[in-house]
């Protein structure tokens, strides 16, 4: 159990850590990370505080959809963008194009790693995953259909109001399911073969994250 929840938190402190380091490359993000970046120019909050409070309202979302959420999901709402906000106040801005690459290539493995850490401890999907298998469970739909168009819509949302995307939003899309399946059977604690790392893997939510 200690093991469990020391890989949760680190986990999730590094996928905040990670989704930081995207930003910072200015290259462009996952999509969620989109949606809190328009948010955020809109409202001058900054955006690890807006990956919370999404966490937190997509976890009210999941009331109709009959969902439970576990201490996992609590603790993705409060560390995600906690430890995102964090890392953006210390890291200096980027300049240069191939150390932007550099620093957009380490975000996106370090929330491969973090993603093979917090879901490899099977405390439950974060609030974004558990969107995604809700809908599945209330309406059948598969998994990719439920992402896609979860994922299309908050990214078109977040475009709209601002967000950054680019090169990293694609780079994330392609790169992050591998490798989130490279990381699972590396890091996940010895017995799991849980739902969530068919979501964030396969089909999937490493996600940001979160995202």
């Amino acid at each position: 159990m200690i093991r469990r929840i020391v890989h949760l938190l680190a986990g999730l402190a590094l996928y905040g850590a990670g989704c930081a380091l995207t930003v910072e490359a200015g290259l462009g993000v996952d999509p969620w990370t989109v949606l809190a970046q328009g948010i955020s120019r809109h409202t001058g909050i900054g955006v690890g505080w807006i990956t919370n409070i999404l966490g937190l309202a997509i976890m009210l979302l999941w009331i109709p959809l009959r969902q439970r959420p576990g201490i996992g999901t609590i603790a993705n709402i409060l560390l995600v963008g906690t430890s995102m906000q964090a890392v953006l106040a210390i890291v200096p801005p980027v300049q240069g194009l191939l150390p932007r690459i550099a620093v957009l290539a380490a975000g996106i493995l370090t929330v491969s790693v973090a993603s093979g850490l917090y879901l490899g401890a099977r405390f439950g999907p974060g609030p974004r995953d558990g969107l995604m298998t809700g809908l599945r469970a209330r309406f059948g739909w598969p998994i990719w259909l439920a992402r896609g168009t979860v994922e299309l819509t908050v990214l078109v949302i977040g475009w709209a109001l601002g967000g950054t995307v680019g090169i990293g939003t694609v780079a994330f899309a392609l790169l992050i399911g591998p490798l989130v399946h490279a990381m699972l059977p590396l890091l996940a604690i010895r017995g799991d073969a849980s739902p969530s790392s068919e979501v964030s893997a396969g089909g999937t939510a490493a996600s940001r994250p979160p995202a």
